[in-house]
């Protein structure tokens, strides 16, 4: 498949968009980690919808950490695990799934939509990244039922389904991986301490928060 590099340190943030994956970046690069360039990183969904991870790979090597699309998509940490093992995995949770449901649905209302609601057609006609990428992402990510992108049910079984994944894969392997909420003090301890790094503050610094 894929053949294993050799040990670097890296940081992949695997959670859902809309968990405090924001907040952690900050944190990450106060920490000293090279974050990647959002926008490059978002491009390469185009080669996750192919399941063609040579790409993702390769580009793993222009930074230390990840976050974000394609990183949090399935399969991705799998094959990312395989190719760095020595690396560390984050996986960013809120305090539940409704919550989690009704940041994203607020933050694409305003970033996609009118400010009240978000259709299929204005994810097709969005021009984030490429015209269209909000509407691929969404079916490809969620595979909500036709005209309802935001369907609830849906999109909290995948994130649901989408956390229990990654946990049952790293259960044994506590030193590659963490679970964390942004909005818990001593999350930010527990992670500092994963990292091997001294906190450099008493919380995390909340970041993106939706309104």
């Amino acid at each position: 498949m894929f053949g294993i590099l050799k040990k670097r340190e890296k940081i992949f943030c695997i959670g859902f968009n809309k968990t405090g994956t924001t907040t952690l970046a900050k944190v990450l690069e106060d920490f000293g980690y090279r974050l990647a360039d959002q926008d490059q990183s978002e491009r390469l969904f185009r080669y996750w919808k192919e399941r063609n991870f040579k790409p993702i790979i390769e580009f793993c090597k222009k930074a230390d950490a990840f976050q974000d699309i394609p990183f949090s998509l399935p399969f991705t940490f799998q094959v990312l695990h395989f190719a760095y093992p020595h690396a560390k995995f984050i996986l960013t949770v809120r305090d539940s799934e409704e919550e989690w449901y009704e940041s994203l649905y607020r933050y694409h209302v305003n970033l996609f939509g009118d400010g009240k609601t978000v259709t299929e057609e204005d994810l097709q006609n969005a021009k984030h990244i490429w015209k269209g990428w909000a509407f691929e992402v969404n079916q490809h990510r969620y595979h909500p039922p036709k005209g309802e992108p935001y369907h609830k049910e849906t999109l909290i079984k995948s994130y649901k389904t989408h956390n229990y994944i990654v946990e049952e894969y790293f259960h044994d392997k506590p030193d590659s991986f963490i679970k964390i909420n942004v909005a818990k003090k001593e999350d930010y301890f527990r992670l500092a301490q994963f990292l091997n790094k001294k906190p450099l503050y008493d919380d995390f610094p909340w970041l993106n928060r939706s309104k």
